[in-house]
């Protein structure tokens, strides 16, 4: 288990060293979570980074990493536990064929840890080796205000409950980072909680630096390009603007076609890399790639 970082500077070289390149102010909100174990809540378009920055951070300091997919209509006992029915049955079965089972003590025994399945807000709570783990809640914009509330409790006190057991208490709070597409507000109540951090689409110099940890083996030059061609794309009209995820996607294709320089042609044929809309694909196609690569290429020139 790696120690926790004891910088900003420290945040951000543990972050570099899973190939995670992060502004600074996106690495102290980390520091502060880390150090004053306070949940971050990263909001954001898709494709920015949210959910990586989890995994890196698991990754960088040795920790398990559990995640939570939000999903609409998710409730408290699809997060945190079920009971193991098959198995609780077989053992009633086993109980009534030996006879003379004593009826409290088989009640004892079906709801033990023996017959829990623990899910992802359970299992954060229990002890694990290496450390508290790093739990991720991701896309919480996806859920509904019920769950929120439930979350809102749980993260509170870093505890559940659960009816046949009582409450459980993590002895260490893990390490939360909750994400959020903004699909719709999140509550105030929750966000307060949480140290807050909107996660913009990086500026070019960033980005670059991103493609080179991401891709390394494309060249400068393409590396360029790739990445002009997808800051210009992001000033356009587009349904779905493409995500830090779609630039480095579109790399690794291009590297795949063993492609060196773009082309009017090359984009078209990938633009599904890059572009998940029809309505935007077809924008984009033709003529306009085109004019979007040569202004490209004069800024680069």
């Amino acid at each position: 288990m790696t120690e926790l970082p004891k910088s900003i500077d420290d945040t951000i070289a543990l972050l570099e060293d899973q190939d995670y390149v992060c502004g600074r102010a996106l690495a102290t909100v980390v520091y502060l979570s880390l150090t004053l174990g306070r949940p971050v809540f990263l909001e954001g378009e898709a494709g920015t980074g949210k959910t990586e920055i989890a995994k890196a951070l698991a990754a960088g300091l040795g920790r398990r990493l559990i995640r939570l997919q939000c999903y609409e209509g998710l409730d408290a006992a699809s997060a945190v536990y079920e009971w193991n029915f098959p198995a609780q049955m077989v053992a009633i079965r086993t109980a009534e064929a030996a006879g003379g089972a004593d009826r409290k003590a088989l009640q004892d025994e079906l709801f033990s840890d023996e017959f829990l399945t623990a899910r992802p807000l359970l299992e954060a709570m229990q002890p694990q080796d290496g450390g508290p783990p790093v739990l991720l809640i991701d896309e919480l914009d996806r859920t509904d205000a019920p769950f929120e509330a439930f979350l809102l409790e749980a993260l509170s006190d870093f505890q559940v409950t659960i009816p046949e057991l009582g409450t459980i208490k993590a002895a260490e709070p893990p390490i939360v980072i909750l994400t959020s597409n903004r699909t719709r507000e999140v509550h105030d109540a929750l966000k307060r909680r949480c140290l807050y951090h909107w996660v913009d689409y990086p500026d070019i110099d960033r980005e670059l630096a991103i493609l080179a940890a991401r891709a390394p083996e494309a060249k400068e030059a393409l590396s360029r390009e790739i990445v002009g061609f997808v800051q210009k794309l992001r000033t356009e009209d587009l349904f779905k603007k493409p995500g830090v995820a779609e630039t480095i996607d579109w790399a690794k294709c291009l590297l795949a076609l063993d492609v060196m320089t773009m082309s009017p042609e090359v984009i078209a044929d990938t633009m599904g890399a890059i572009l998940k809309y029809q309505d935007d694909i077809q924008k984009i196609q033709g003529s306009e790639a085109k004019r979007i690569l040569d202004e490209v290429r004069a800024e680069l020139a």
